[in-house]
């Protein structure tokens, strides 16, 4: 008897009927021969809707307690996902992370996992339960209940998968799977039927809202296969596993696997900065002190001693960077520090890139035919990423898309 891990998006449990479909899915898939453990998120647009409530209250809530607020929502899910199933005379049991046996740091809001103490599962399993866990949290050394990230339910079902041995990591949402774009921008984006674990990190990280990039990363560690598919369709969706089985697998699509686009990017430029050793160091490491993440970086060359660094941080963390460059800038006695809100990134993403040249070239060249400047370049093994103007971004993403040969044959 194979067990599988299914996890299933707030998407997917907005409402009473979805809670009921999805009670089914499950139910369908123990009748199939298998054991289930089912992973939740919160439901529909529950965590904003709690963190919106927070932020009336303050602007500055103590980690604990934003925690054990944002912990709730699964609470909601895994409660009536249960009722749901018992409503079709099947025996489930919910439990929070903590019941659950999953185990993590000492960091609120952010957690990390480091253990998954599988007993309580596969005692109930052993029962003939379908067990139903609530996604998203853990529990730290200290006793409370912390949260694993924005994402987390999708880390929780793939941590659960690696500590139960799982013979299937299943994750569902309201599309079909990975395609080669966002089908709702170029409506000739096909779905990938295999993405390795590195092109599915890199395109997470480039703005594909598929799955947590700290559950890929995860998952290629313990060798976590997963089916990325919808709740709402039988089809097959995208598997995310390893470059070698790809490889075996489909040796002719090993180029261009897709193209992603993020536009919740801004760029700031701190210009006439003293072109002297330390400069660099002291604004970057006093922005990851504060806890913001800069993603693309360039420096320009020195003229009479002075500098311009400019860097894009994401879109939600704007006031806080404004508020400690301002600092920076004052200290070096800079000139301004520029504030752009109106750019998006564009990102060409495959693990053919290894071994095929010109990539970046072919790409420079479909942004140029078409008047699209690129104002920052940023590259990896795998992933070359520019910076453009928001009003091109789309019109960036359909060339790119056909020029690399990426739509639906006809």
């Amino acid at each position: 008897m194979a067990l599988v891990v299914m996890k299933f998006g707030g998407s997917s449990l907005a409402d009473a009927d979805k809670m009921k479909l999805v009670a089914s899915r499950i139910i369908a898939k123990k009748n199939a021969g298998n054991k289930v453990v089912a992973v939740v998120s919160a439901p529909g647009d529950t965590t904003d809707e709690l963190l919106e409530m927070a932020d009336k209250i303050t602007s500055n809530p103590p980690a604990r307690e934003m925690d054990v607020l944002l912990a709730t929502g699964e609470m909601i899910s895994i409660s009536l996902l249960a009722m749901a199933i018992d409503t079709m005379d099947e025996k489930s049991v919910s439990l929070t992370g903590p019941q659950a046996g999953i185990l993590a740091d000492i960091n609120y809001t952010r957690a990390r996992v480091k253990k998954v103490n599988p007993k309580k599962i596969n005692s109930l399993l052993s029962k003939n339960n379908i067990v139903i866990v609530a996604g998203f949290q853990a529990l730290n050394p200290k006793g409370d209940v912390t949260t694993l990230g924005r994402g987390g339910s999708d880390l929780t079902a793939v941590v659960l998968a690696a500590g139960l041995e799982a013979d299937s990591c299943e994750i569902y949402s309201d599309v079909e799977g990975v395609y080669t774009t966002d089908p709702r921008l170029v409506k000739d984006a096909k779905k990938l039927e295999y993405i390795s674990y590195d092109e599915m990190l890199e395109m997470a990280g480039s703005g594909a809202q598929i799955l947590q990039s700290r559950s890929v990363e995860v998952a290629k560690k313990f060798g976590v296969e997963i089916h990325a598919r919808s709740t709402f369709s039988e089809n097959q969706g995208t598997i995310i596993t390893s470059e070698e089985k790809i490889r075996r697998r489909k040796m002719e699509e090993l180029f261009v696997s897709g193209i992603t686009f993020d536009k919740n990017q801004v760029k700031f430029t701190i210009i006439d900065l003293p072109d002297i050793p330390g400069v660099a160091a002291k604004i970057f490491s006093s922005l990851a002190k504060i806890g913001i993440n800069v993603d693309m970086i360039i420096q320009s060359a020195a003229v009479n001693k002075k500098n311009d660094i400019s860097f894009t941080v994401s879109r939600k963390e704007t006031k806080k960077t404004q508020i400690e460059l301002d600092k920076i800038a004052s200290e070096f006695k800079a000139s301004q520090v520029v504030c752009d809100e109106h750019v998006a990134k564009i990102s060409v993403v495959g693990i053919g890139m290894k071994s095929n040249a010109g990539v970046a070239g072919k790409m420079f060249e479909i942004l140029h035919k078409k008047g699209i400047n690129i104002e920052m370049i940023s590259t990896s093994e795998i992933k070359i990423s520019c910076i453009v103007d928001e009003m091109d971004m789309a019109k960036a993403v359909e060339e790119l898309h056909k020029g690399f040969g990426l739509s639906k044959k006809k």
